[in-house]
């Protein structure tokens, strides 16, 4: 019986639970195939990429005697303390620049340009300015996620119906009213969302900040691997740093539609 992939996939359709969950554990097994047949076949030397198998014993490894809880607890730590100075931070600029135009004004410029830069080139500064300790790297990971979060939740504060605020104050609302009424009611589940997009990126400027001048966390433990060209510790520290992304984008996806039930999916 033959079957066609226009039966199978059409622009837009919706999937269930079960294939959903079916077609991210297919793409998974797949990926474990390929790596499995590069470096068991011996496509690939084991100096530069280990089989699933070594890559297992090194995580055991890690785990079980090299205290890599510790590093994971460490890096968990740095994320959650930068995204949430930077989130203090940001929700109030973003949503003051998307309800006031003179405000948004004065301080889109700087913040188009700030958000373009990289938070890795700040490392030498920071280090001259905070040293190598634990506020170093709350710094980078500050400075790589504030100025994207003020930018989206200004737009999203802004791009808000005219036609609610103008209702708003027709029924006797003021300013004050309209922002605590209005404007967050309607941009606080976007803004939730922002935040869990930006939570993901916070992940990719902790591992730059623990690169250099660090003792602790999974990019330290990396660099001590890649010295020793142990490419099983450098992958399992990899696939920690994944897995402990996916669990914290579910667990936030899980509060936003649990805070918000009225948000459509």
């Amino acid at each position: 019986m033959t079957i066609r992939i226009d039966s199978l996939m059409r622009p837009l359709d919706p999937v269930t639970s079960r294939q959903r969950v079916a077609f991210g554990l297919a793409f998974f097994v797949l990926f474990v195939a390929l790596w499995s047949w590069a470096t068991f076949g011996g496509h690939v030397s084991k100096t530069f990429l280990a089989n699933p198998l070594t890559m297992v014993q090194e995580g055991y490894d890690l785990l079980a005697k090299q205290g890599f809880v510790y590093d994971i607890g460490m890096t968990i730590w740095r994320v959650v303390g930068g995204f949430v100075l930077a989130a203090i931070i940001a929700v109030p600029l973003g949503v003051l620049m998307g309800a006031y135009k003179p405000i948004e004004a004065f301080l889109e410029p700087f913040v188009s340009f700030a958000r373009y830069l990289p938070a890795s080139a700040f490392i030498p500064l920071l280090i001259l300015w905070a040293g190598i300790g634990e506020l170093q790297k709350l710094l980078v990971i500050f400075i790589g996620s504030v100025f994207q979060v003020i930018l989206m939740v200004a737009v999203t504060v802004g791009a808000t119906r005219r036609d609610l605020v103008e209702a708003a104050y027709t029924l006797g609302a003021r300013d004050r009213g309209i922002i605590r009424r209005v404007l967050l009611p309607s941009s606080a589940p976007e803004i939730a969302e922002i935040l869990r997009l930006v939570l993901g990126w916070a992940w990719t400027y902790v591992i730059v900040a623990e690169l250099i001048g660090s003792s602790s966390g999974i990019g330290h433990m990396i660099t001590d691997s890649q010295a020793l060209l142990n490419t099983g510790q450098i992958i399992f520290g990899i696939i920690v740093i994944g897995l402990i992304g996916l669990v914290s984008d579910f667990l936030f996806k899980a509060f936003n539609a649990w805070l918000f039930p009225w948000r459509l999916a």
